[in-house]
């Protein structure tokens, strides 16, 4: 088995509305020394793919409903950030001081909705940062101007886990998620239940370099991982709500 690599794209400038991210990352790839093989993957974190689609609301356009008002008191969170919440979800699952738990509009079961506010680069007033419309499409735009797999990564919380990992919510060229069912181990036992979050163990890879704080690193090349399996987009990842075991 050949080495893995990970190699960060270090020298990104801020990324802002509009702008051309395939070119960014272009440029980002050759100031490393790098060109694209067949085989690479490029892990690109959410919050440079949200920045340059322009998915920025400033808050104080923001009215908060009753709702809003209600779970901002119970949470103790910004209403306007609540009500910004309300809007990307489909449903509320937990809602404690300090926590809001949603389903967001796309099936990923997370805190506020993927919106952020930390590393968001400067602008005037208060602005939040949603996640991309489409993570699939953003990624498969990405992939064809690039000429490689792309996944987009987010920070995610895991149940009955503490801490953050990241996980995919965009990929292209790549099986997602590679279903191994029905191969045999090394013992010639079948495989019964077996699928691999490919791109979840890319995200979370590449998150050793993109990191949680201040690094300043918005993207990563992979490099020597054989992917094997018929490619599928991020969300064959999101488990169907009839198989929901923590409803």
């Amino acid at each position: 088995m050949s080495a893995i690599g990970i190699i960060p794209l270090a020298r990104m400038g801020e990324v802002t509305p509009g702008d051309n991210l395939a070119a960014l990352l272009s440029e980002a790839l050759e100031v490393e020394g790098l060109r694209i093989r067949a085989d690479d993957i490029l892990v690109v974190t959410q919050k440079i793919v949200s920045k340059a689609e322009g998915r920025f609301v400033a808050l104080d356009t923001v009215v908060p409903g009753s709702e809003a008002l209600r779970l901002g008191a119970l949470t103790r969170k910004d209403p306007r950030l609540v009500e910004l919440v309300l809007s990307e979800s489909t449903a509320v699952l937990r809602a404690v001081p300090n926590v809001l738990i949603v389903r967001h509009r796309l099936g990923l079961v997370m805190a506020n909705a993927g919106i952020d506010r930390s590393n968001i680069g400067p602008g005037t007033g208060e602005r939040a940062l949603l996640l991309p419309e489409d993570p699939d499409a953003s990624a498969e735009r990405l992939g064809k101007a690039l000429g490689c797999a792309i996944v987009i990564s987010d920070s995610f919380g895991r149940p009955w886990r503490m801490g953050v990992v990241a996980v995919g919510i965009g990929a292209s060229g790549l099986p997602a998620l590679h279903d191994r069912r029905g191969e045999r181990d090394r013992d010639g036992r079948t495989l019964e239940v077996t699928q691999v979050a490919t791109a979840d163990l890319l995200a979370s890879a590449a998150a050793l370099a993109t990191g949680e704080g201040a690094e300043g690193i918005p993207a990563v090349l992979v490099r020597g991982f054989a992917v094997r399996g018929v490619p599928s987009p991020a969300i064959a990842l999101t488990r169907p709500l009839e198989q929901d075991l923590f409803q």
